[in-house]
């Protein structure tokens, strides 16, 4: 698997979220936290989606492969249009990928979160992004993984993405919802590794 490896979470922010996945593909990479998010500490530099985009960047200073938890995958989409020439592979999970989700019927994640985590910044809860266009763009192959029982990114939304990218191949995992690569690690590391691998 050529070129490192960048693991970003959702919404929840740890950087712990990949972790039983590449543990179980052998894998060293990058693990991000979103600052503010979830249960971490803020940071006063980071105050909107555009600071964690600009903060993966910045590791991206050669060929590298994105593995991004739903609202990651919309930094890693980003990151993708923004670096086009240095992303190798891509695998998005559950994620928006920068679609207006109420299109498509999904529920509205917000207050769970806000009650989970209470102190969590509020601007990640702004919605507006839809990157229909951009997303045709990039040529990168790209895995993206949905569980069959996810309310906040349903299945249309993945059948959606992978008419826009090209260059990608879509798993639905039965019975698994939004936290998928925690629940069903073995499927998703064999998806992930055979992705990274070809």
């Amino acid at each position: 698997m050529p070129g490192k490896t960048l693991f970003l979470p959702g919404a929840g922010g740890s950087a712990s979220f990949w972790r039983p996945v590449a543990d179980r593909l052998g894998i060293e990479g990058t693990f991000f936290s979103w600052p503010g998010l979830g249960n971490e500490a803020p940071d006063p530099a980071i105050t909107s989606l555009d600071d964690l985009v600009a903060m993966v960047i910045e590791h991206i200073d050669g060929p590298v492969n994105l593995v991004a938890q739903s609202m990651g995958g919309v930094v890693a989409i980003r990151a993708a249009l923004a670096k086009p020439e240095f992303i190798q592979k891509l695998v998005l999970a559950v994620t928006s990928g920068g679609l207006p989700l109420a299109d498509f019927g999904a529920a509205d994640w917000r207050g769970d979160y806000y009650r989970a985590f209470p102190s969590a910044a509020r601007w990640i809860g702004a919605q507006g992004l839809d990157l229909s266009e951009e997303i045709k763009t990039i040529k990168a192959p790209t895995l993206l993984l949905w569980g069959d029982n996810d309310p906040i990114s349903p299945v249309a939304v993945g059948e959606r993405l992978s008419k826009l990218l090209a260059g990608s191949e879509l798993h639905v995992i039965a019975g698994a919802g939004h936290d998928l690569a925690q629940t069903h690690v073995p499927d998703v590391a064999d998806l992930i590794g055979a992705h990274l691998r070809s």
